[in-house]
C-alpha cells in the first residue's frame, strides 16, 4: 500500500496534476493554483510547501488548457517583412528583453513584404490567442492588414513599428524620417553639392514617402532643382539600389551626390559603383544614407548616415503593448516619434 502523497512512477515522470500537488502538500487545489499564478495572497511558507511538491512530483503546468480558460497565453506576436536584417534583430532583442521581464514570450513570423501574407500571419496569431501583436508593416500593408485585424480578435492590442499604415487604428512607434532625411541632405548641401539625386523606395511605404519629403524640403529650401532623371522609386532592396544607380549613372552629367533611403539600397548602389564604374569617375561620389550600421563607415562612398534608436524603439513598443494588454491606456491610439542622429564618415576608401 502506497503512502499518501508519495509520487507514483507516472507522477515522477511528469504526469502529475494540480490535484496531486494539492494532495501531497495537504492544501486545497485553489491554494495551489494561487501559488502557481503568483498571487500575493499566499504566505511564503505555503508557497514553499507547494513548490517543493511541484519539484518532487515533476508537475508541469498545462499552458494550453490554462490559456483556453483564461484567454491569455502570455505570448506576443511579431510580424516583420523579413527577419534577417540587423534592424529587426536588434528590435526583437530589445522587445524580448522588456517583455520577458513580465513573463511574455515572442512568436516571430515574416510577411516577406507581402500584404496578403501579413494578413494571414495576423489571423494565425489571433488563432494562437496571442495577447498582443507588434507589426513592421510590409510594402502591401493597408487593406489586407485592416481586414485581417477585423476578423482576427480585433480587440488584441496592435503596435506598429518603423512604418505607419494610414487609416488603421493602432498605436505606433516611429522615427522622424523626414527630419533625418532633411538633415542628411542639408549636410551634403553644406559641403557644396548643388545637384543631389534621390535613391528611394516604393512611395506606398511610409518610410520611403517621409524620407522623400525630407529630401525635397532640403532641396527646396536650398534653392536646388529636383531633376526627375535622378529621382528613383525602385524599391527598398539591394537590387533596387543597384538598378537605380545603374540608370542614373548612365547619364554623362549624373550628379556626384545622392541621398539613399535605407541600408539595403545603399549596399546595392555601392555595389554598382564598385563593380561597374571606373574608379576615376566614381571617386568624387558622396552618399548620405538612412540607417547607420557597423559597416557604414566601410562603404566606400558613405559620407553621412542616419541612425535610428532601434533599442529604444523596441523598448517603447513593448512598454505601450504591456500597458494596452493590462488595460492601462485610453481608447485613443498612442503615436510616438523618436529622434534620429546624423553621423559623418571620412571617405578614405574613395582615394583607393
Amino acid at each position: 500500500m502506497k503512502s499518501k502523497g508519495k509520487p507514483t512512477t507516472s507522477l515522477a515522470e511528469g504526469n502529475a496534476t494540480i490535484r496531486d500537488v494539492a494532495t501531497a502538500s495537504g492544501l486545497s487545489t485553489a491554494t495551489v493554483s494561487r501559488v502557481l499564478s503568483g498571487a500575493d495572497s499566499v504566505s511564503p511558507e505555503t508557497a514553499r510547501r507547494v513548490l517543493a511538491q511541484v519539484d518532487a512530483l515533476g508537475y508541469r503546468m498545462n499552458r494550453v488548457a490554462r490559456s483556453l480558460k483564461t484567454r491569455s497565453t502570455h505570448t506576443v506576436g511579431v510580424i516583420a517583412p523579413e527577419l534577417a536584417s540587423e534592424f529587426f534583430m536588434l528590435l526583437a532583442e530589445s522587445m524580448e528583453n522588456a517583455l520577458s521581464a513580465h513573463g511574455y514570450s515572442l512568436i516571430v513570423c515574416s510577411s516577406r513584404e507581402s500584404g496578403e501574407a501579413e494578413g494571414e500571419r495576423l489571423r494565425l496569431l489571433g488563432e494562437r490567442l496571442v495577447d498582443g501583436v507588434v507589426v513592421i508593416p510590409s510594402t502591401g500593408s493597408g487593406v489586407a492588414l485592416s481586414r485581417a485585424r477585423s476578423t482576427a480578435r480585433s480587440s488584441t492590442p496592435l503596435v506598429l513599428v518603423d512604418r505607419f499604415v494610414e487609416g488603421l487604428k493602432a498605436d505606433s512607434v516611429l522615427v522622424d524620417n523626414e527630419g533625418g532625411a532633411y538633415d542628411a541632405t542639408m549636410a551634403l548641401v553644406a559641403e557644396g553639392h548643388r545637384r543631389i539625386g534621390f535613391v528611394g523606395g516604393d512611395l506606398s511605404v511610409s518610410i520611403a514617402r517621409e524620407r522623400y519629403e525630407g529630401w525635397r524640403r532640403a532641396m527646396c529650401e536650398s534653392g536646388l532643382a529636383e531633376e526627375s532623371r535622378f529621382v528613383s522609386f525602385a524599391g527598398l532592396h539591394v537590387n533596387s539600389g543597384y538598378e537605380a544607380m545603374r540608370a542614373m549613372r548612365s547619364y554623362a552629367d549624373a550628379p556626384d551626390a545622392y541621398f539613399i533611403v535605407n541600408a539595403y539600397t545603399h549596399l546595392g548602389a555601392t555595389n554598382y559603383l564598385v563593380s561597374e564604374e571606373p574608379p576615376a569617375r566614381s571617386a568624387a561620389v558622396a552618399f548620405a544614407a538612412f540607417d547607420e550600421t557597423p559597416y557604414a563607415p566601410l562603404l566606400r562612398f558613405c559620407r553621412y548616415s542616419v541612425s535610428q534608436p532601434v533599442a529604444e524603439i523596441g523598448a517603447r513598443a513593448a512598454s505601450i503593448l504591456l500597458k494596452r494588454m493590462e488595460g492601462g491606456l485610453g481608447a485613443r491610439p498612442i503615436h510616438e516619434r523618436l529622434k534620429t542622429t546624423l553621423h559623418r564618415h571620412d571617405m578614405h576608401f574613395a582615394k583607393l
